[in-house]
């Protein structure tokens, strides 16, 4: 892991990029960084939706497991920035969050626990690495949704859990309530 200095730190609440475009003091990478990562989002969503109701909750964990990362390739390419999910409770350790990422989201259960609602946890900053390049980072909080609770819930399919026990035999991210903050989409781009 490379070691970070922040050199500039920012958070707001999250805001449609609509909104966002009216207050002219939000960043225009945050604008485009909630844009995307509400396109992240949506396709990822919508690509689970499609799998649960041709093949139920076991044909969605091949949406997370194999489809998720080319959705946020894809998109990142188009985009020019590193997309992808992570959280302090992973499913697949290729997630695990970097030390930036990390205090990030020991920062989003922070302000969870002081009455922040998940699905307005947003941070960013301009980081500078060890090799000096400045980058853009922007995380946003994912709520655990009542589609995500098939396979991260409280009460797990039989069919559900033997597939997540035979991909993940290291799986942490279970448990969780709606609302609760499952993790948190992550995006980096690099500054001239």
């Amino acid at each position: 892991m490379r070691a970070i200095s922040i050199l500039v730190l920012g958070a707001a609440l999250v805001a449609s990029p609509a909104s966002a475009r009216q207050q002219p003091d939000v960043p225009p990478e945050v604008v485009a960084s909630r844009g995307v990562a509400q396109t992240f989002g949506a396709t990822l969503k919508e690509a689970l939706q499609q799998a649960i109701q041709s093949g139920g909750p076991v044909n969605g964990i091949a949406v997370c497991r194999e489809k998720a990362g080319q959705i946020a390739a894809d998109l990142g390419q188009k985009e020019g920035m590193l997309i992808g999910r992570t959280s302090l409770k992973l499913r697949n350790p290729a997630n695990a969050p970097d030390n930036w990422e990390l205090a990030v989201l020991k920062q989003f259960e922070a302000r969870k626990e002081q009455g922040e609602s998940a699905d307005k946890l947003e941070f960013f900053a301009v980081i500078d690495d060890d090799q000096g390049q400045k980058t853009f980072r922007y995380m946003k909080a994912i709520p655990t949704a009542g589609l995500c609770l098939s396979c991260h819930g409280e009460n797990i399919d039989p069919a559900v859990d033997a597939k997540l026990k035979e991909l993940y035999p290291n799986d942490k991210a279970r448990g969780f309530k709606e609302g609760e903050l499952r993790g948190a989409f992550t995006l980096a781009k690099p500054l001239p």
